[in-house]
């Protein structure tokens, strides 16, 4: 079950770009876009570049290296939404990012098994 994680302030994440926020053994990066924040995995599938450097315009990122594009709303590939990486659930308390991550040992052990 995921639990809330305090990742950082509101303020530290301007408008239209994002940030890498270790949590546990995963990379999240976590964006500002529009007035809302969001987060999905940090690293991009196709060579493993840092989404959270990448471009952010009306609800997407672009990776910096190769220009994959994925929504940020839900992870999803936006040229093929059928590919999809991590989406996580992200909540304001006073002026702290939370993210719902499950972190528990088990949890961690069978995505590292995953291909």
């Amino acid at each position: 079950m995921a639990e809330f994680h305090t990742v950082c302030q509101v303020s530290d994440i301007p408008e239209g770009e994002g940030r890498t926020i270790a949590l546990g053994r995963k990379l999240i990066a976590v964006f500002r876009d529009q007035g809302r924040l969001f987060a999905i995995d940090d690293v991009c599938p196709h060579m493993g570049a840092s989404l959270s450097r990448g471009h952010v315009e009306k609800g997407i990122v672009t990776c910096p290296w190769h220009a994959w594009r994925f929504r940020l709303a839900d992870g999803a590939w936006a040229d093929n939404p059928r590919i999809k990486i991590g989406c996580y659930p992200v909540r304001v308390e006073k002026d702290e990012v939370q993210v719902g991550l499950d972190l528990s040992p088990r949890t961690q052990e069978s995505e590292e098994k995953q291909p």
